[in-house]
């Protein structure tokens, strides 16, 4: 077993953020198998946070040996976990390490290495983040329930890779006392400098709203009724059309058998660049939906590729990156759609399935083929060729990902960031939307696809608006089918978030207590604050500098304002953007309650 401090550097570098009394347990690195591996460590600060950096060096080519980074932090005041992992963030919950010192993963496809512990008062109490986005991290902050102490801990190579003779990886680690969402964005900014890892350019239409056909139609998809839609949309103020799954299918023994080909079923779709220039001449953007890896058994395709497939599936297999045909074939496929039938982007679904599971079979015949050996490399070298190639085509193309596969590597490859799934969870869909944008920069994050009851009151139904209105929206409903009333209620909302887009999609982003679900989001612009307030008993701590709208998510008509001062003027809107008539609010105090009709919201002028 080799073991390594970092004491004597940590003291060094922590001297001037910590006292003594809560001085941590040093980084050190545990490696019960080292072989031919020797490990060299150092630390350094950066903007008042510290950085540990671990090399690893073999004097032969061997396979890197599992090996952990962990140290302790004393847990004061420090209750909630935020982690980029969604299934984790239902719950805010800081574990016992006896529950999993490591329980969180993160690679190329799913999720990122980083974690925030944060108080009650959304304060930063210790963030950390490792450098390492492509290869598998099994990850966390936990506490010992004997005494409330903190442990960090990174493990790396838990996932055997093809032998090496040099690896280096750096650990963050933040105890600034910042507001929880600053530190969490600081460490993103940091993975992305640290690594090299680039943004790719967002054009302005990834800004844009738009319609999908998944909810609404599933795999039953034709070319009338999207035409149909999409006339619909257009009328009530969207930009984009997504063609989601069952273009490419008329039936199939299970949901994905049919896959791999990537041709138009010409029972649905009997002259697909005809169709799209019918979506395209009702103002629409298009865009198409393709699965990456999987291929089906009753494609063609599953016959060319036999033997280029992972491990494990079977009437569906995830195609293996690390062959450059592979590669090419997804390239040319992709360049086929936007080129031939002229879509403006693609939706490109399912990168988090591309895992390689248990001892890869390319070993005992060296790698034969394959150009890459490990398969998260394979995956960012297939990533970046798609994308070099598709803005060869069309500079401004779109492409969009959904939740796991998000963070600075996949930004690279992408435009578009998507919530994962709920359909009519507003709950989940506005957290999904807080989490993503924490720590996705000045990538377009969209809510998943909005869907509420046809017999919902226009209140309820903009309730599911107004709880993804930081996001950018996705609608998925048939159209022709839901009441006018909804339709006014979409068509104002929809104003409303492209008048203010600036504000609530890239301006400063605060989401508060994390550990309520986001209770009261907050944005500011140049010139406004817009304020959205989902939790009753919420007060709306606000400065009195710029205008300000407050949007009522709840069900109560009353909602606080904390100010210094007594505002010049307050208008009252219900939730189609019409002005209603309401008392001016009374300031005692430095509080005022405002009356806001229900999903209705206030303009504030303070001079």
């Amino acid at each position: 077993m080799l073991l390594v401090s970092l004491a004597a550097a940590f003291a060094a570098a922590a001297a001037n953020v910590i006292s003594p009394r809560n001085a941590p347990h040093a980084p050190e690195i545990l490696c019960e198998k080292p072989g031919t591996w020797s490990f060299e460590t150092s630390s350094a600060m950066d903007a008042g946070r510290t950085v540990f950096t671990v090399r690893m060096k073999s004097p032969t080519p061997a396979t890197p040996p599992e090996f952990d980074v962990f140290f302790t932090e004393s847990g004061a005041d420090a209750h909630n976990l935020w982690v980029p992992i969604y299934e984790a963030n239902e719950r805010s919950r800081l574990y016992a390490i006896e529950w999993g010192s490591v329980r969180y993963t993160s690679e190329l496809g799913q999720n990122y290495p980083i974690a925030c512990v944060f108080n009650e008062a959304s304060e930063n109490k210790l963030t950390v983040a490792a450098s390492e986005c492509l290869r598998l991290v099994r990850y966390a902050v936990t506490c010992h329930s004997t005494d409330a102490l903190l442990e960090g801990r990174f493990r790396f190579f838990s996932r055997a890779e093809a032998p090496r003779t040099d690896y280096e990886v750096k650990i963050l680690i933040d105890r600034r006392r910042v507001f929880f969402g600053d530190a969490i964005g600081s460490a993103t900014r940091w993975i992305e400098k640290t690594s090299g890892l680039e943004p790719c350019r967002v054009p302005e239409a990834a800004f844009d709203p738009l319609y999908s056909s998944w909810y609404a139609f599933w795999q039953d998809v034709h070319d009338k009724d999207i035409e149909k839609e999409a006339r619909m949309a257009a009328e009530l103020g969207m930009k984009t059309m997504i063609l989601d799954d069952g273009w490419q299918k008329e039936a199939s023994k299970s949901y994905y058998s049919a896959t791999g080909d990537w041709m138009p079923v010409a029972s649905r779709f009997p002259d697909f660049r005809g169709h799209v220039d019918k979506v395209h001449a009702a103002g629409l953007k298009y865009m198409l939906w393709l699965s990456v890896p999987f291929v089906g058994n009753e494609s063609k395709a599953f016959k060319r590729f036999e033997g280029k497939f992972l491990p494990g599936g079977g009437d569906v297999r995830v195609l293996d990156p690390r062959f450059p045909e592979v590669r090419k074939y997804l390239v040319d496929t992709y360049v086929r759609c936007v080129k031939d039938w002229d879509f403006d982007g693609l939706k490109l679904d399912f990168i988090d399935q591309i895992v390689l599971h248990g001892k890869d079979p390319a070993e005992k015949d060296n790698w034969a083929g394959r150009d890459t050996r490990t398969v998260p490399e394979a995956v960012d070298r297939l990533m970046k060729e798609v994308r070099a190639a598709l803005v060869a085509v069309k500079p401004d193309v779109l492409i969009e990902f959904r939740q796991r596969y998000t963070g600075p590597a996949i930004r690279q490859y992408g435009n578009m960031l998507r919530a994962t799934d709920c359909p009519s969870d507003i709950l989940g869909n506005r957290r999904r939307i807080a989490d993503l944008r924490l720590a996705s920069g000045g990538t377009a994050v969209h809510a998943d696809m909005l869907v509420w009851s046809r017999d919902d009151t226009p209140e309820d139904a903009a309730r599911v608006i107004l709880d993804a209105i930081f996001g950018v929206i996705q609608y998925s409903m048939r159209l022709a089918t839901i009441p006018e009333r909804q339709k006014a209620v979409i068509r104002h909302w929809l104003a409303f978030s492209q008048a203010h887009r600036a504000t609530l999609l890239k301006g400063r982003f605060r989401p508060y207590n994390p550990e309520l679900m986001y209770p009261l989001i907050e944005a500011e612009g140049a010139a406004e604050r817009i304020f959205a307030v989902y939790g009753p008993g919420q007060a709306v701590a606000c400065p009195a500098d710029k205008t300000a709208y407050v949007l009522n998510a709840t069900k109560s008509r009353e909602i606080v304002l904390r100010s210094s001062r007594v505002p010049k003027s307050v208008e009252v809107f219900d939730t189609f953007g019409a002005r209603v008539e309401c008392p001016q609010p009374s300031f005692a105090g430095g509080l005022g309650v405002l009356d806001i009709p229900v999903s209705g919201y206030a303009r504030i002028v303070w001079q």
